[in-house]
């Protein structure tokens, strides 16, 4: 089992917003980042960050929705992420409301898909 660990620091979060590498689902979007050989503390371990705005609710909405893609990332994301890359959540108003075997079925789509090549 890889690692894991939590993105606290603001500037990997605006790191992985600047990536370009994304992908969206209807409850959240997947934002990918691939961390440098410079980053030399922790560069196996699988690093999440979760980001859930305001305009979500409440802070009892807000950590349910968080509790909610944490465990989402447990049971089908963990597996399919690879070491040295960083990975923000970003939620969406649906990812409070939809039922979880949904939420589970789009995070392996969206992890599934996300390290696929794009062709030209």
């Amino acid at each position: 089992m890889p690692a894991v660990s939590t993105i606290t620091l603001r500037r990997d979060f605006l790191s992985a917003a600047a990536s370009g590498k994304k992908f969206i689902t209807g409850s959240f979007i997947v934002q990918l980042r691939a961390r440098e050989e410079a980053h030399p503390k922790g560069t196996e371990a699988i690093r999440f960050g979760f980001t859930v705005t305001k305009k979500m609710g409440n802070s009892v909405a807000r950590s349910r929705i968080k509790r909610r893609l944490r465990e989402a990332v447990r049971e089908v994301a963990l597996p399919l992420a690879k070491n040295g890359y960083d990975y923000v959540i970003i939620s969406r108003t649906k990812a409070l409301d939809c039922p979880f075997s949904d939420l589970l079925r789009d995070m392996e789509f969206a992890f599934s898909r996300i390290h696929a090549n794009k062709r030209p």
